[in-house]
């Protein structure tokens, strides 16, 4: 009888180890059940990396803003203030420039004996008697007939040279009250047979243009000028012009030119004889004062 006791027991143990749960080959450490619950984690492949939501977030954030177009107006405007800035710097270097080049050069400036940069011209080649010499201007004239503006340009190598002058005329045709305009030309040639630096006498010959109501006329024409120095800048101006056919003209005219540099003040008086088949108007003599500016270099 004392063997079925060790035959029980032997049976229970087996039992329980049949029945128990099987075991983690774990060492030295514990194994919490919270972890078991955790779920696995996906196997990746090798090289790449797991994308998280904070890198979602960064790209996101580093995507190219819109510009909007309150921002373009701002960027333009501040493009054109810049422009309008360096526009007027360089408009004003232009005139000062053109100030000073004005201001010291010309037949009539000033040679300072305590500037060495400016020497005084030799003895003879000054003022009315330079090598070369280049003039322009406008005069207005307000005759009796109506008003005239003459444009002219000029320039002379020592001794010969050369004058183009365009008349403008608003003539007014008697009582009647109508207006007609008028183009008179001059081309002409010249020889200084007197050259000085107080003085310089001219003889002209070329021809002259009148737009008639029958069209184009040209005609020789020939005439004399004259230029002196009266008192320092201040210089007399005076010139008749003359054209015998087909039409008739007289141009007499006299002033005084203020040199200040290269720049002049002009004005003075103007005699002005037309054939009625050119002037159209009940005078054929045309006088009134003239006034004006112009450059001499």
């Amino acid at each position: 009888m004392s063997s079925l006791p060790k035959v029980m027991l032997c049976g229970g143990l087996l039992t329980g180890l049949l029945a128990a749960p099987p075991a983690e080959a774990r060492f030295g450490k514990h194994t919490d059940s919270s972890q078991d619950a955790k779920p696995a984690h996906k196997a990746s492949a090798i090289g790449t990396e797991d994308e998280k939501p904070d890198e979602n977030e960064n790209r996101a954030a580093a995507a190219p803003r819109t510009v909007s177009s309150s921002d373009d107006c701002c960027r333009s405007s501040a493009s054109g203030d810049i422009a309008e800035v360096i526009a007027g710097a360089v408009f004003e270097l232009v005139l000062r420039g053109l100030g000073e080049v004005i201001v010291s050069t010309g037949t009539h400036r000033t040679f300072h004996p305590e500037d060495p940069e400016t020497p005084p011209p030799a003895p003879g080649s000054g003022r009315h008697a330079v090598p070369f010499s280049f003039r322009t201007g406008v005069l207005l004239s307000p005759l009796q007939g109506g008003p005239g503006m003459d444009l002219s340009l000029g320039w002379d190598l020592r001794r010969f040279g050369a004058d183009l002058r365009v008349s403008r005329l608003d003539l007014v045709k008697g009582a009647e009250g109508s207006r007609n305009e008028r183009t008179l030309g001059e081309l002409h040639l010249t020889y200084s047979p007197v050259v000085h630096e107080a003085v310089r006498v001219r003889a002209e010959l070329g021809i002259s243009t009148a737009d008639l109501p029958q069209g184009l006329y040209v005609g020789p024409s020939f005439g004399m000028s004259l230029e002196a120095c009266v008192l320092g800048p201040l210089d007399v101006e005076a010139r008749m012009q003359v054209t015998p056919f087909p039409y008739r003209q007289v141009d007499v005219r006299s002033g005084l030119a203020l040199h200040l540099g290269g720049f002049m003040l002009r004005g003075g008086i103007r005699g002005l004889y037309l054939n009625p088949s050119v002037s159209i108007s009940s005078r054929d003599r045309l006088f009134g004062p003239e006034f004006g500016v112009g450059f001499a270099f």
